[in-house]
């Protein structure tokens, strides 16, 4: 649920392109992605290799350094993104780390993430697992573009003296493969080797990294929050466990935001809702042929669109503005009232606040936001609360969905300030 405002999008890497011209940033990550660069890469400095890596899951494979910053510089990429710099303090490097990790049958594959550290800071560093929201071209990921606000939040909890981790989930950046989105198990998979890859990373600057994970995540990145939180209290690493969770607009109740989506209740909802589908029906067999879900011309193309290579400009051009113009009437009604292995997987990511966290939680949301309903975060707050978890819902003051992690984010630094 993070597909960009889309009129924004040149104008943004314009302004951020003649701010790295400016600024003579020494980084590889000067050049946000475009079509013209299937990767979303710029030329850059070519990614080492680390020796031998051992075949354990989180072991690093390359190390490709993109960003080395200034607390200045810092400053004013935050302030180009539309995000409070007030709280830098250090300066940053950041590197893109290839690592291995298993797909969604636990096979082994790889995947990416950005990696970074705060300059002159303290060698035993706090960590921050920061979880992207939808992104369905796999260069617009905080590894790869520059531009992209996830790059900048990044820079924004390094420039305060932590540690972050922010993993591309599988099959996007650098990592093969098509991005299987919602799926909770890779989430999760990819999000914990994404730690141990970071702590690897870590260790080459003679930096450690402390066991508790402040963990926080924008739209998409809100489930995968609280599935990422719960799967470290309960040991799927030896070593990391979580400290906080700080979730921002997410679709906790997932088969809600689908029904919604099938009756145009969202904005973006045919792109949200073919997403979902097809990547669904690959995991989940969700159709036998296009033409079941999908209206003609569209069912020609719409599984090919969501390849990871096109942009969501592209996307949005070549689908219509409306599920129920891109769907069947037999398909919506499908998503409407699921059953059998749907609802069975549906209610997964519905359940995804449906326990006790030993730890803060705090929910961060717009009544505005046009996306992503604030009912969802209600959904959270209120399974949370049946666990007597230690749980707050914060309202902000946000006019849209991509604007509500942008003002958001101050405040879960303050959250975070008193967890550490």
């Amino acid at each position: 649920m993070n597909i960009p405002r889309l009129a924004s999008k040149s104008a943004e890497r314009a302004a951020l392109a003649a701010l790295c011209a400016a600024a003579v940033l020494a980084s590889a990550g000067c050049a946000a992605g475009s079509p013209s660069h299937p990767s979303g890469a710029a030329p850059a400095a070519a990614a080492r290799p680390i020796g031998q890596p051992s075949p354990g899951r989180g072991s690093v494979l390359s190390v490709t350094p993109v960003e080395d910053l200034s607390a200045q510089q810092v400053a004013t990429r935050l302030a180009a993104a539309g995000i409070d710099a007030s709280r830098v303090r250090y300066g940053v490097r950041a590197e893109r780390i290839v690592y291995r990790t298993v797909d969604t049958q636990g096979r082994p594959t790889t995947a990416s993430e950005l990696v970074a550290l705060p300059k002159d800071a303290v060698h035993n560093l706090s960590t921050v697992s920061w979880l992207h929201g939808t992104e369905v071209y796999r260069g617009a990921v905080a590894s790869v573009d520059a531009a992209s606000t996830d790059r900048a939040t990044v820079l924004l909890f390094s420039s305060t003296g932590r540690a972050v981790s922010a993993p591309d989930y599988l099959g996007l950046g650098k990592g093969p493969g098509i991005h299987p989105y919602g799926s909770a198990k890779a989430t999760v998979s990819a999000s914990v080797d994404a730690l141990r890859a970071a702590r690897t990373s870590a260790r080459r600057h003679g930096r450690t990294l402390k066991p508790r994970v402040l963990v926080s995540g924008f739209s998409q990145g809100g489930p995968a929050t609280m599935l990422l939180g719960r799967a470290l209290q309960h040991g799927a690493d030896a070593y990391f466990r979580p400290g906080a969770l700080a979730p921002v607009a997410g679709p906790f109740d997932l088969s809600a935001f689908e029904a919604g989506a099938a009756d145009d209740k969202a904005a973006k909802s045919s792109l949200y809702l073919a997403y979902f589908v097809t990547a669904w029906n690959r995991m989940y067999h969700l159709y036998d042929s296009p033409e079941e879900a999908f209206r003609a011309p569209y069912d020609k193309e719409v599984e090919q669109l969501f390849d990871g290579d096109h942009t969501g400009e592209q996307i949005a051009l070549a689908l219509p503005a409306t599920s129920k113009a891109l769907f069947t009437e037999a398909f919506l009604e499908k998503m409407r009232h699921p059953t059998g292995e749907l609802r069975r997987r549906l209610k997964v990511m519905d359940d995804t606040c449906n326990w006790h966290p030993e730890v803060p939680v705090r929910l961060f949301h717009s009544k505005d936001d046009k996306d992503v309903a604030f009912t969802n975060s209600r959904h959270c707050a209120r399974q949370l609360s049946a666990h007597t978890a230690d749980e707050r819902l914060i309202e902000v003051t946000a006019p849209d969905h991509s604007t509500t992690v942008l003002k958001a984010l101050p405040q879960i630094l303050r959250e975070f300030d008193t967890a550490t």
